[in-house]
C-alpha cells in the first residue's frame, strides 16, 4: 500500500513538473510576442528592418540564450510541430488575406496571378527537383526519387507572409497584388504537389504515372477551391435566413469564425488544399456573409480578423527562429559541414534560377495580353517581384519536417542534412533577401512624391495600375453615422461597365476576357447568388434592428 501510494505522489510530482515547465515556456513565449510587437513598431520607419525579420532574429537570440543555459541539450521553448503550423498557425493568416483581398482587383489580375502562383510555381517545382536530381545523386545523400521530388515542392513555396510586409500597398499597388496574388496561390500549389507527390509511388515513373500526378493536381485545386466557396455561400445563407444579430451579435461573430476554420479542417479530413479552401472561403465571406451581419459586426470580424493574422505571423517567425538551432539535427551533420555548406548553396542557387525562369517569361507572356502601358509589368517591376519571392519560411519548415523527420526527430544522415539546409536557407533567404528588399524597391521604383505626380496625371478607373489589391475598408463601408455608403469607384467601375463593347466572337473574348467575364458575373450575382445568399444591397433586417435605418436610406436613395 505505501509503495503504491509513493508511486502515485511520484508521478504526481512528475506531472505538476510538466505541468509547471509548460507554463512557463507558454509565458515566456507570450512575452517574447510582446516584445516583437513592441521593436517592430519601433522599428516601423527603419528601412532595412521588418516585423517578420525582427521576430526572427528575437527568436534566433532567444535560442542562443537557451542553448546556453541548457548546457547545449536545448535551443526552445516549444518543439517545432507541423500540426501547429497546419492546423493553428496558417489558417488566421490565409483567411484573413482572403477576406480583407479587394476582389475587383484580384480578379482583374487574376490570369497575371494564376500564371505566376500555378503555372510559375510548376516551373519551379520541375527546375528545383530537377537540379536536385542532378546534383545530390552525386553526394551520396541516401535519397530517393520521391525525395527529390518532395524537395522541389519544399523549396518552390515562397513566403507570402514575409513579402506582405516588405512590400507596401500604396506605393508600389500592382507589384503588391501580382507579389500577394501569387503567393497565396503558389503556397496552395506547393502544398497541393507536395502532397501529390507523397500519395503515389514514384519509384516506376511512366507516362501513366506523370498523367495521374497532374490528374490528382488538377482535382485538388479545383475541389479545395469549390469547398471553401461552398463553406463560404453556406455561411451566408445561415446568416441571412436565421440573422443571429436580432438577439446577439456574439452569434453572427462566431458563426462566421467557426464555419471559417470548419472549412479549413474539412479540407484537411478531405486530403485537400486547405490553404486554397480557406482563402476562397474568406473571398465569398467578405463578398456575401460579411454584409449580412449588423455593423458592429462587421467592425468586430473585420478587426478580429486581421488581429488573429497578425500575430500568427509573428509566432510563426519568432517560432522558426528559436527552431533553428535545434541542437539534435545540427549534430547529425557536424561530422560533414562541407556536404551542409554545399547542399545548402546548391538549394539557394535553384531556387534563384527557378524563379527566374517562370517570372520573366511569364511576364512578358502576360505584357502582350495587356493595352494600356500601366497594366504592363515593367522589366524593374520583374526584377523585384523576382527577388521579393526568393524568401523561403515556415510553409518549406513545416514541409521539410514532414518528409524529413518522425515526430520532429531524425536518425539519417542524409535526412537530418536536409532538414538543417532548409533551416539554413529559410534563415538566410528571409533576414538577407528581406533586409535587402525595401531598399531594392526603392532603387527600382517611383518614389512616393513621383507615385503622386503619375495619380495625379492619370485618370483612375477600374484598369489603373493604380488601384491597389487590398485596403483598409470592404466594397461597402460604414460612415460615422453608421449608415451604409456606396463605394464610388465600384458605381464608377459598374458604370463602365455598362460602356464597354461586349465581344461578339471568340476573338473578341480573347481579346478582353477580363471586361467579359465581369460583366456576365455581375448580371448572374446581381439576379440569382444576391438575393439567395445576401450581400449589398440585400442585407436582412427586422424592426428595430441595428441595420434597419441604413437599409431604409439605401431603398430611399434607389428610389430617387
Amino acid at each position: 500500500m505505501v509503495f503504491v501510494l509513493g508511486t502515485l505522489l511520484e508521478k504526481m510530482n512528475s506531472l505538476s513538473t510538466s505541468d509547471h515547465s509548460s507554463v512557463v515556456s507558454i509565458n515566456l513565449f507570450v512575452a517574447l510576442l510582446c516584445a516583437c510587437i513592441v521593436i517592430g513598431h519601433l522599428l516601423e520607419e527603419n528601412r532595412w528592418m521588418n516585423e517578420s525579420i525582427t521576430a526572427l532574429v528575437i527568436g534566433v537570440g532567444t535560442g542562443v540564450v537557451i542553448l546556453l543555459i541548457s548546457g547545449g541539450k536545448s535551443s526552445h521553448l516549444l518543439m517545432f510541430s507541423e500540426d501547429l503550423f497546419f492546423i493553428y498557425l496558417l489558417p488566421p493568416i490565409i483567411f484573413n488575406a482572403g477576406f480583407q483581398v479587394k476582389k475587383k482587383q484580384f480578379f482583374r489580375n487574376f490570369m497575371t496571378i494564376m500564371l505566376f502562383g500555378a503555372i510559375g510555381t510548376l516551373i519551379s517545382f520541375i527546375i528545383i527537383s530537377l537540379g536536385a536530381i542532378a546534383f545530390f545523386q552525386k553526394m551520396n545523400l541516401g535519397l530517393a526519387i520521391g525525395d527529390y521530388l518532395a524537395i522541389g515542392a519544399i523549396f518552390a513555396a515562397t513566403d507570402s507572409v514575409c513579402t506582405l510586409q516588405v512590400l507596401n500597398q500604396d506605393e508600389t499597388p500592382l507589384l503588391y497584388s501580382l507579389v500577394f496574388g501569387e503567393g497565396v496561390v503558389n503556397d496552395a500549389t506547393s502544398v497541393v504537389l507536395f502532397n501529390a507527390v507523397q500519395n503515389f509511388d514514384l519509384s516506376h515513373i511512366s507516362t501513366s504515372v506523370a498523367l495521374q500526378l497532374v490528374g490528382n493536381f488538377l482535382y485538388l485545386f479545383i475541389s479545395s477551391t469549390v469547398l471553401g466557396v461552398v463553406a463560404g455561400l453556406l455561411s451566408a445563407y445561415i446568416i441571412k435566413k436565421l440573422y443571429f444579430g436580432r438577439h446577439s451579435t456574439d452569434r453572427e461573430v462566431a458563426i462566421m469564425m467557426l464555419m471559417a476554420y470548419l472549412s479549413y479542417m474539412l479540407a484537411e479530413l478531405c486530403d485537400l488544399s486547405a490553404i486554397l479552401t480557406v482563402f476562397f472561403c474568406g473571398i465569398v465571406m467578405s463578398h456575401y456573409t460579411w454584409h449580412n451581419v449588423t455593423e458592429s459586426s462587421r467592425i468586430t470580424t473585420k478587426h478580429t480578423f486581421a488581429t488573429l493574422s497578425f500575430v500568427a505571423e509573428i509566432f510563426i517567425f519568432l517560432y522558426v527562429g528559436m527552431d533553428a538551432l535545434d541542437i539534435e539535427k545540427w549534430r547529425f551533420v557536424s561530422d560533414s559541414p562541407k556536404t551542409s555548406v554545399a547542399v545548402t548553396a546548391i538549394l539557394l542557387g535553384l531556387v534563384l534560377v527557378g524563379r527566374a525562369a517562370f517570372v520573366f517569361p511569364l511576364s512578358f507572356l502576360s505584357n502582350l495580353t495587356k493595352k494600356s502601358p500601366y497594366e504592363k509589368i515593367g522589366f524593374k517591376q520583374q526584377i523585384t517581384i523576382w527577388w521579393a519571392g526568393l524568401m523561403r519560411g515556415a510553409v518549406s519548415m513545416a514541409l521539410a519536417y514532414n518528409q524529413f523527420t518522425r515526430s520532429g526527430h531524425t536518425q539519417r544522415h542524409g535526412n537530418a542534412i536536409m532538414i538543417t539546409s532548409t533551416i539554413s536557407v529559410v534563415l538566410f533567404s528571409t533576414v538577407v533577401f528581406g533586409l535587402m528588399t525595401k531598399p531594392l524597391v526603392r532603387l527600382l521604383l517611383p518614389s512616393s512624391k513621383q507615385l503622386n505626380r503619375m495619380i495625379s496625371s492619370e485618370p483612375v478607373s477600374p484598369k489603373s495600375f493604380i488601384v491597389p489589391l487590398l485596403r483598409n475598408e470592404h466594397d461597402s463601408e460604414v460612415d460615422l453615422d453608421g449608415q451604409n455608403v456606396v463605394d464610388i469607384q465600384d458605381s464608377e467601375a459598374n458604370q463602365g461597365d455598362r460602356n464597354v463593347i461586349r465581344p461578339s466572337s471568340l476573338r473578341m473574348l480573347l481579346r478582353k476576357p477580363t471586361h467579359t467575364v465581369h460583366y456576365y458575373w455581375r448580371k448572374f450575382d446581381d439576379g440569382f447568388m444576391r438575393p439567395v445568399f445576401g450581400g449589398r444591397g440585400f442585407v436582412p433586417y427586422v424592426p428595430g434592428s441595428p441595420t434597419e435605418q441604413s437599409v431604409h436610406q439605401w431603398q430611399g436613395e434607389a428610389k430617387h
